[in-house]
């Protein structure tokens, strides 16, 4: 049946402004972002937040910023109206959390919101009302200088809006959350909140990130932090960094623990996860995603900010830069640490609490750390915004282009456990000559004990050390074989029969794929007739250990049928360079001599990452001269 076209025709603009809403205004938190980004950009240096029933009822934010004259106040209701930008140029340089000019306009358009304003130069407030599309004439008030937008009945007029909010419980609770976010990013500026007139956040305005940071994450978690700062930058291009990352105990599910804010700006960034996930590979389990908060400055000619309504994605000039500069931060910041973790705080990571672990116990960090860049990073972010001076921020670290330690380190040979551990020693003392230790005293020089042929005992200055010897021979073998390979193939063994596997045609069809791997790993297997493979090469230390071609072969056929396995891509060939490690490292049930423990420890302090095994299980846990003085009642 034919249809008649519909006439174009204008839109009203209370429509128009309350489709724009849609955009911007998804909850009562959009409202309480929006409004306080405001008066941050205002210049406010206190912020206090009113809700009820969590801000479906009322919000209310209250500023002590320089104030909206009477004249601007219809302007500030109206859509695409602000002070903040004047010509096309500078999207390419905002410096400021908003300036989009719609937000007050889109909270208006489904809100019932009123204005109460005062600028230094008036001796008197001045307020406006604004309902749907109405909008009252500017009448004088009582104030003191500031803003106060007050805004009632959220989606009063869209009762289709309305009906999908949550519950107030669970509104407040996002409200909150964007209230610490941007308190996080702005430590100087003073917060305080209350729900229902009851006070659940007051934070003062002499906070230092750090110390702003712990107010809101958690005094308990300071131990488990570590400071993470790079300071790479000139007047276009390059990027500050100060944040606090979590050591592995402190890692999730998802990664909504992990805080990102450009120029003040909370951001989602899929680089700067990426650089996060790497910087911390090996370190936590698969599926689990660290905790950190970090705050970055760059030019704003160097990012696009105008490229999401709700200004949460980012798109940066250089973002290789960005990427590089997390990256080696975050590893430096590791690789100071000792990631021995206390008995009762590896249960974070997924693993069982201990019977009798003391909770509240932390992960200790190497002595000497202190707060030094934070309270350089802390005078940056007290300067006057949107005016930035970052020629000022110098001095917080070493440039990001500085050498980083290697993941790895070469070996005259590969480990062959039991037999050439004892050999290794003379490598060991060298390299330990030239790299810091990650424990804080070398445990090969203290007394060592096997248990049950799986652990192995010893202490060192702060208590008793326990470690997984298979854990932790799988970490060095995993090292050394990365290193090994980025180098050459590794050295293979030729059979003097070769072994068959037999094999699915679909399986076989992989063969070719991995035949790349293959070759560098020191494999060579070929098809022999249509269901079965000859392996006629196999690595050496594989051979050696008595691992099983046959079984090697079907786990890495295994690996190659996953979907997201790409055996060119670096994340395979770690994969099967893990399982070798795992092959071939020393077993629990190995029984080693008091020279192969003392060289197995000794390896310990000369790879990096060995508080955790390949997969970012612990090779180790402290029990603590303070929790064994707890456990006997000493303290």
């Amino acid at each position: 049946m034919p249809t008649t076209a519909r006439p174009i025709r204008p839109l009203p603009p209370l429509l128009a402004s309350q489709i724009a809403a849609g955009e911007v205004i998804e909850r009562p938190a959009s409202v309480v972002k929006e409004l306080l980004e405001n008066s941050l950009d205002a210049g406010a240096t206190r912020l206090s937040i009113d809700l009820e029933l969590g801000g479906i009822e009322l919000i209310r934010i209250t500023d002590d910023a320089h104030g909206i004259p009477p004249s601007d106040l219809p302007l500030a209701l109206a859509p695409h109206a602000t002070s903040k930008i004047a010509h096309a140029d500078d999207l390419d340089r905002i410096a400021t959390l908003g300036f989009r000019g719609e937000a007050l306009a889109s909270i208006a358009s489904v809100a019932r919101v009123t204005i109460r304003s005062r600028t230094p130069d008036n001796d008197a407030a001045s307020t406006i009302d604004a309902q749907g599309d109405t909008i009252s004439p500017v009448k004088p008030a009582a104030g003191p200088v500031g803003t106060c937008i007050t805004v009632r009945n959220l989606f009063f007029n869209t009762p289709a809006r309305r009906k999908f909010l949550r519950t107030p419980a669970t509104e407040q609770g996002k409200c909150l959350d964007w209230i610490k976010d941007l308190a996080m990013a702005r430590p100087a500026v003073a917060f305080r909140a209350t729900c229902d007139g009851r006070a659940v956040l007051d934070l003062p305005a002499d906070h230092g990130p750090r110390e702003r940071a712990l107010a809101i994450l958690g005094q308990d978690l300071a131990d488990q932090l570590i400071d993470v700062h790079a300071d790479q930058f000139d007047d276009t291009r390059g990027l500050a960094l100060w944040g606090l990352i979590g050591l592995p105990s402190l890692a999730r599910p998802t990664a909504a623990h992990q805080r990102v804010f450009l120029n003040g700006r909370l951001i989602r960034d899929k680089t700067i996860q990426h650089a996060v996930k790497e910087a911390y590979r090996g370190l936590v389990e698969p599926g689990r995603h660290p905790t950190a908060v970090l705050m970055l400055e760059m030019s704003p000619s160097a990012v696009d900010v105008n490229v999401h309504p709700a200004k949460l994605e980012v798109r940066f000039r250089d973002s290789s830069m960005v990427h590089q500069a997390v990256l080696a931060a975050i590893r430096r910041a590791l690789q100071s640490a000792d990631l021995t973790p206390a008995i009762g705080t590896h249960a974070a990571s997924g693993a069982s609490r201990l019977p009798g672990a003391l909770p509240g116990q932390s992960w200790s960090l190497r002595p000497g750390a202190n707060d030094l860049s934070a309270e350089r990073f802390a005078s940056f972010l007290r300067e006057p915004k949107p005016t930035l001076r970052y020629d000022d921020l110098t001095g917080l670290n070493a440039p990001l282009d500085a050498p980083v330690p290697p993941a790895s380190m070469p070996g005259s040979s590969l480990i062959s456990p039991l037999r050439e551990l004892r050999a290794l020693r003379v490598e060991t003392d060298q390299r330990a000559a030239s790299h810091a230790p990650t424990l804080p005293t070398p445990l090969r020089s203290n007394p060592i004990l096997q248990v049950h042929k799986s652990f192995v005992v010893t202490e060192d200055s702060q208590g008793v050390v326990i470690v997984d010897q298979h854990a932790l021979h799988e970490r060095v073998m995993f090292e050394r074989l990365l290193d090994r390979i980025t180098h050459a193939p590794l050295e293979g063994q030729q059979l003097l029969t070769p072994t068959l596997v037999p094999v699915t045609p679909q399986r076989l069809a992989l063969l070719d794929t991995l035949r790349p791997m293959l070759d560098r790993l020191g494999v060579r297997a070929e098809p022999l007739g249509p269901r079965d493979i000859a392996v006629h090469c196999f690595p050496s230390f594989l051979f050696e250990r008595g691992v099983d071609p046959a079984e090697f072969l079907d786990d890495l056929l295994d690996k190659a049928e996953r979907d997201d396995f790409v055996a060119t891509s670096e994340e395979a060939l770690r994969d099967v360079l893990d399982m070798m490690a795992c092959k071939a490292a020393v077993k629990a049930g190995d029984e080693l001599s008091q020279p192969e423990l003392h060289d197995l420890l000794a390896l310990r302090e000369t790879v990096e990452r060995s508080s955790n095994c390949p997969h970012g299980r612990p090779t180790s846990i402290r029990l603590t001269i303070h929790q064994l003085e707890r456990l006997f009642g000493r303290t």
